[in-house]
């Protein structure tokens, strides 16, 4: 602390179970080093100009235990707050941004987190811990040409990451802890991230000098310069980690170019950094399109959009199904006949049509269950929301869960009910379906359903370790379902055959009637 600034924010994992600010739980306000809640901005002082870093906090207060502090919310009184001290900021060489959520993290009023920070040279972030390792580069670029640069953990992986700004070209480097020697490029920067509203990037082009950064515990060695292939030299030490090598930039005006540079220091440990520059504006390099997807997309948005549709379409194959009063059972017996006679007889069986109705109407709705969405606080928890101790918070992964639900229990619960319908149509119970139907035909399927209605007991138990015993008996969406489930099955396979043997007739005088 006497020999470091250190400026630092909360993230979603600061805030689990957290009832307020003042609460002994808040270890943020304890051992943090700015020891302050809130976005703040901070700026940065040098004989050549100022450079501003605004924190962005996303926060939830009062934190929700997880799942449901996944995505951070900004409201309105905070986004004018952002947007006063982005105001204040213009007078600086540079803005960098930072936060814990990526900017597709987090719910944000009109016009959004991205059109506030749209002066920002960058945004920092992390939460996406590199999507479990799946995407090791998370970086993308705003319309307003604002760089989005999500890192790893350092908990578990030791990410950390370097900034430079050289004669105002913004430079960066993503790092692994005690990988040595350390490289970063500072002219000529990058071309993928460059951004000419930000950055004055004529300047590379009547630079002097190729500068680089070297760091190691060991003395450096070498520092050795490539362009396209062609060695330039090794690079001359000026001071601190700062190496540069005299160039002619008019050389590599045109088109795209690789520079390559490898350091190594006196324990035989070497480093290398590439990467394209260029010195034209007319040239274009784009960003990976998974990464820009997960960055630049909002996802809480099509989380709600998929969540709606999904059950809209389970409803209305209910409703079309019900007010359907001739199907088709012309021509000898097929898979489709069976099936469309099935979904006829769910469809116009009250029990099985109303309960699925509910079931849709319900996830929808709510609340899906009452409990300690806080340790001490009661809440709610419905699809468009969350609501406890007087705050309402809205719908984001909760809308994630939803359709979790529909896919995976109460479609498949829907398409079960149809298939068991459908065997006892042919005039099969549950004990002879066993025997006379092929084993491979049945077995996969009840085994599909049994494994889905485990994962929703599972929930169920999930609920009560998280949330308390009230959230075990007060859950209509998990505990009520698992008791509706097997009254259903039950009363499918006990359903009397001459009630299916009526129903069958009955379709086929409507056919016949014609």
């Amino acid at each position: 602390m006497e020999k470091t600034k250190w400026i630092d924010v909360k993230g979603n994992h600061d805030t689990f179970n957290v009832p307020s600010l003042e609460n002994v739980r808040n270890y943020y306000r304890k051992y943090s080093a700015w020891h302050k809640d809130g976005s703040f901005h901070y700026v940065h002082s040098t004989p050549f100009g100022k450079y501003s870093f605004i924190c962005v906090d996303a926060t939830l207060t009062p934190g929700p235990k997880r799942p449901y502090n996944f995505f951070g919310i900004l409201n309105a009184n905070q986004m004018q707050e952002l947007s006063t001290l982005s105001t204040e900021s213009h007078d600086s060489n540079h803005t960098i941004w930072f936060g814990h959520y990526p900017t597709s993290a987090i719910i944000s009023p009109y016009p959004g987190i991205r059109t506030a920070m749209r002066s920002a040279t960058a945004y920092l972030c992390g939460h996406f811990h590199t999507a479990g390792g799946l995407m090791p580069v998370l970086h993308t670029q705003h319309r307003d040409g604002t760089l989005e640069l999500e890192l790893g953990d350092w908990k578990k992986n030791r990410k950390y990451r370097i900034l430079a700004f050289d004669h105002d070209l913004f430079s960066f480097a993503d790092l692994t802890f005690e990988e040595w020697p350390v490289v970063l490029i500072t002219n000529p920067k990058s071309f993928l991230y460059s951004s000419s509203a930000h950055e004055p990037l004529q300047r590379i082009l009547h630079s002097t000098h190729i500068r680089v950064l070297a760091f190691s515990p060991s003395p450096i060695k070498f520092v050795k310069v490539t362009i396209d292939d062609v060695e330039l030299g090794d690079a001359v030490h000026v001071s601190g980690p700062l190496y540069v090598l005299k160039w002619d930039p008019q050389t590599y005006h045109l088109g795209f170019h690789k520079i390559n540079v490898t350091v190594q220091d006196a324990s035989g440990k070497c480093g290398t950094r590439l990467h394209t520059f260029a010195m034209e504006d007319n040239l274009w390099l784009g960003f990976d399109l998974l990464p820009s997807w997960l960055l630049l997309t909002d996802h809480y948005i099509w989380f709600r959009v998929v969540f709606v549709l999904m059950v809209l379409v389970q409803i209305a194959l209910l409703v079309i199904f019900r007010c359907l009063r001739k199907p088709t059972l012309e021509g000898p017996p097929n898979k489709r006949m069976w099936t469309s006679l099935s979904l006829h007889i769910l469809s116009k069986t009250n029990l099985f049509y109303y309960s699925f109705q509910l079931l849709s109407l319900y996830t929808v709705l709510g609340p899906w269950f009452i409990g300690e969405i806080i340790d001490g606080h009661m809440g709610f928890c419905f699809s468009f929301g969350v609501i406890v101790d007087g705050h309402f918070f809205e719908g984001s992964i909760t809308f994630f869960v939803g359709i979790l639900q529909v896919l995976f229990f109460n479609l498949p619960l829907m398409a079960y009910v149809c298939w068991c319908l459908m065997l006892r149509c042919k005039g099969h119970s549950f004990s002879s379906h066993l025997r006379n139907v092929t084993l491979y035909q049945v077995v996969p399927i009840h085994l599909i359903m049994t494994a889905l209605f485990c994962w929703q007991v599972f929930s169920c138990y999930f609920l009560l370790k998280t949330y308390g015993i009230v959230s075990f008996f007060f859950s209509p969406l998990r505990t009520w379902i698992v008791m509706l489930t097997l009254l259903l099955l039950y009363r499918t396979w006990r359903m009397r055959s001459a009630t299916l043997s009526a129903f069958i007739v009955k379709m086929k005088n409507y056919q016949s009637s014609e």
